[in-house]
């Protein structure tokens, strides 16, 4: 090869060399100002967030669990925001169903932040303070506070699965039960593991409305694996329309010594002390909103009507019972746990349990579940097994561990 050639090519390839290296450096530099351009607008985006959900407080507690209670003016709450409750005020208590029993003293120091003595001054609610750390770890802004959506009842395509007592075929205007409260293993941020009382009405498909109650350890919506006290709804199948507590406008609290979304205390031990909490949701008969009571008497508050279509009238079905997300990491089933992390053969002190099941009646009647029937939909990762007595009523044990030898 001629010299003049090769010094023609060692040209052309130093010249493609800096051209790249160029192109290389331009490119970096276009990602490096780029980033934080996005950061900056997600981070903008997030303050205006919480400026539109954190409300001026008159007092705040520090919970020794790192929650930030902020006692907010009642008529102040996010559920105002609401275009059809906007200057609305909470409604007074509702009449009690018929057979509404005393059956245990109602104990509103079952959280973590009123362990401190301290409580919100009547007029106010105590609403958890939500932080940019809070909102960070969500899969997106937009979908802060919301559930992922899911199908169906027994569909296991997208993640969700269950072990669920159910009622159907019915009218039914609420449901009550106690539930043992636990601290299940999650495996991951972005899964969670609940038990709770659903409300349902409309098809399983756009139009579903529920309402829902109970307690659940989500990683990524509180930041840590504590078991807390929760509620939910939905008007359009988990689309548009709704979230978990207090995250965005709908459910209306009237308790100043509740605060929804906080951590429970104290929780069940395997073999040892059992602790449940009680939970009551129906239908005012006068005005037709849809009422939460904690315990045996204590109300926390409501959701209004004209937030639902199908749930204007009545409840078509009734869910009580544990859900997880598994997201299958590393391509097998997730070890996160349901209930207790045991299945339900193994009993009181052992498994998870919700027992007392009754739903209310057409003329505001708590009335015993007579038809309830029992499904798990990944029975090798989590089970249920069903029973009635005397002292419990209806009732059912269900949970599971996850993955193990039979639900690789």
């Amino acid at each position: 090869m001629s010299s003049s050639l090769i010094f023609t090519l060692i040209l052309l390839l130093s010249l493609y060399s800096s051209f790249s290296s160029a192109s290389l450096h331009n490119a970096t530099d276009k990602s490096v100002t780029l980033r934080p351009q996005n950061e900056i607008k997600k981070l903008k985006l997030i303050r205006e967030h919480l400026q539109k959900i954190n409300k001026p407080a008159v007092k705040t507690i520090q919970s020794s669990d790192g929650d930030i209670i902020d006692c907010v003016p009642s008529h102040h709450q996010p559920a105002f925001d609401h275009p059809l409750l906007q200057g609305q005020r909470p409604m007074d208590p509702p009449e009690m169903p018929k057979g509404h029993s005393q059956e245990n003293e109602s104990h509103e120091d079952f959280q973590l932040w009123s362990l401190t003595g301290e409580f919100c001054p009547e007029g106010t609610i105590p609403i958890r303070r939500t932080t940019e750390q809070d909102m960070l770890r969500a899969s997106s802004v937009r979908r802060f506070g919301r559930k992922i959506r899911r199908v169906r009842r027994d569909s296991s395509s997208n993640g969700h699965e269950h072990a669920v007592g159910y009622v159907s075929g019915s009218k039914y205007y609420g449901a009550k039960a106690s539930i043992n409260v636990w601290t299940p293993h999650v495996n991951s941020q972005n899964e969670f593991s609940l038990s709770q009382i659903w409300v349902i009405a409309g098809s399983f498909a756009d139009d579903l409305n529920t309402i829902e109650a109970g307690w659940q350890v989500s990683p990524e919506l509180y930041g840590d694996t504590n078991p807390r006290f929760f509620t939910y709804w939905t008007s359009d199948a988990y689309q548009a329309t709704g979230c978990y507590n207090l995250l965005c406008s709908g459910f209306i609290q009237t308790n100043n010594r509740i605060a929804i979304g906080a951590a429970i205390s104290p929780v069940s031990s395997y073999k040892g002390g059992q602790f449940d909490i009680s939970l009551l949701i129906w239908k005012d008969p006068k005005h037709g909103h849809w009422w939460l009571q904690f315990g045996s008497g204590t109300l926390v508050g409501y959701w209004p009507v004209s937030l639902f279509t199908h749930l204007m009238e009545h409840g078509n079905m009734v869910q009580f019972g544990g859900e997880i997300v598994n997201t299958r990491p590393d391509g097998s089933h997730t070890s996160t746990q349901m209930g207790s992390g045991h299945f339900a053969g193994e009993g009181f002190g052992k498994a998870s349990y919700f027992r007392n099941l009754e739903v209310v009646d057409w003329d505001n009647t708590l009335i015993p579940i007579s038809n309830l029937r029992v499904l798990a939909d990944h029975p090798n990762c989590y089970d249920i097994r069903g029973g009635v007595n005397r002292v419990w009523g209806n009732y059912f044990y269900y949970g599971g561990p996850g993955k193990n030898s039979k639900c690789p």
